[in-house]
């Protein structure tokens, strides 16, 4: 039987966890703010598409497609014989190109093209010929609706915004390693909404092992393939302590830090531990608005973060990041930030120290505001799975009871994998 995360995911909707201090409660239609959590749409599986026409336009270099919609597509001469798809030019086995960049003529003519058996064939001036679906290039058009298109099918990067009222998506634990539909709808809800709470695992350790076999393989750090979290005499992290940890992410230490982070309850306290989570992305774009001097010294400034100890292996890692990194396009890709291994030297001009104090403080009132932070506690069995690179999570304190105190097993995924897996996964459910 699937989840009640898929069954919902199916009907539009996700069963979610309710963000507050006690066990959450199972609600059928969660919403942030206005909006009704709901899985990625499919896109449009129909027929083939059908060409009316294609010719070459010698003088601009392109291959002009009439489509039978009436829509009309244009493809560069150099990028057509760049992804010619036959045996010579492509290794079929792997799809990967064997045509070498150095035999390419980038300012290569056309001598014919023509429409056979439902192909746009053409043939270059060396007499090589190249065959294309019209699918395949319908999916390629250069109009920026189509390749934005193109980028949310490959890498799902539209994002649900939530705040303290954020009802966390949920689904079983078991179904999600053995039902494809319910793996898929768990890794679309990672993406989309940054946190997804697995239910009914063993509590034992070994459960994010068993979880991350579902994606491919766990991240291998400092502290190990997987790590406890417990507190530790001499601990060599704060995180192995009983004490309340502020809203950070893990890892910025490193220049690439994990992108996906689990954490199993093995053993909760009896008093305490509560967790809690910011979605990273909404308050930085929240910050460019009420205060766009903070954001451009956060996302411009590099940051200086170091860790050293011994777990795995001894290290000493140092690192140069923004607070808030953004792409080409200004759009918010990651967050880097975590007051513990924030390091004393801070590599920037005098004169611009107190204003990237001013800064940071800006952010981290922002993010402590009650109406942004979502509180929740585990229980054994609870598994939370959630995305490094875009939430900030945080705990309170917690009364220590030696051996038998509060037990977290965590560990690394890098998104890499994790979209690797969705994409496996979403080509499997769509063919059934």
């Amino acid at each position: 039987m699937l989840s009640y995360l898929t069954r919902w995911v199916s009907r539009g909707a996700f069963q979610a966890l309710k963000g507050t201090s006690s066990r959450p409660q199972l609600v059928k239609t969660p919403h942030i703010g206005n909006q009704t959590l709901a899985a990625a749409p499919l896109p449009f599986t129909g027929g083939s598409p059908g060409v009316r026409q294609a010719r070459a336009l010698d003088q601009e270099r392109l291959l002009q497609i009439d489509w039978d919609d009436g829509s009309c597509s244009l493809y560069p001469f150099t990028w057509l014989r760049d992804n010619c798809q036959c045996p010579h030019c492509t290794l079929q086995s792997a799809q990967a190109r064997s045509l070498l960049f150095t035999n390419l003529d980038v300012h290569t003519g056309m001598d014919q093209v023509q429409l056979m058996d439902n192909k746009v064939s053409i043939t270059w001036p060396d007499q090589h010929s190249s065959d294309f679906d019209p699918d395949w290039l319908k999916k390629r058009c250069f109009s920026s609706e189509a390749r934005q298109a193109q980028q949310e099918e490959l890498f799902l990067n539209e994002r649900e915004y939530w705040d303290s009222s954020l009802q966390i998506p949920t689904a079983d634990f078991e179904e999600v390693l053995h039902d494809d539909k319910a793996a898929l709808a768990w890794l679309e809800a990672l993406r989309r909404i940054g946190i997804v709470y697995l239910r009914g695992a063993p509590a034992e350790q070994g459960q994010v092992a068993r979880l991350s076999q579902r994606i491919g393989y766990l991240r291998l750090t400092f502290y190990g393939h997987t790590w406890q979290v417990q507190d530790k005499p001499m601990a060599n992290n704060v995180a192995y302590t009983s004490g309340e940890l502020s809203l950070h992410t893990d890892y910025p230490a490193l220049h690439h830090p994990p992108g996906v982070q689990f954490l199993h309850c093995v053993r909760q306290a009896d008093q305490g531990g509560e967790s809690e989570v910011v979605d990273g992305f909404h308050m930085a774009e929240q910050l460019r608005r009420e205060d766009p001097e903070a954001f451009n010294i956060l996302s411009s400034l590099r940051v200086d973060f170091t860790d050293s100890g011994a777990d795995f292996c001894d290290f000493s890692v140092q690192s140069k990041n923004h607070i808030i990194d953004v792409d080409s396009e200004g759009r918010v890709t990651r967050i880097n930030y975590n007051n513990a291994t924030r390091d004393s030297v801070l590599d920037v001009p005098l004169h611009q120290v107190q204003p990237f104090y001013s800064s940071l403080k800006a952010f981290v009132e922002l993010l402590s505001r009650p109406e942004n932070v979502c509180t929740y506690r585990m229980e054994p069995g609870d598994l939370v799975t959630f995305d490094n690179w875009r939430l900030l999570h945080g705990r309170k304190s917690y009364l220590s009871r030696g051996q038998n105190s509060r037990h977290l097993e965590g560990a690394y995924l890098d998104w890499d994998e994790v979209m690797s897996r969705l994409r496996i996964l979403r080509k499997a459910v769509r063919e059934c």
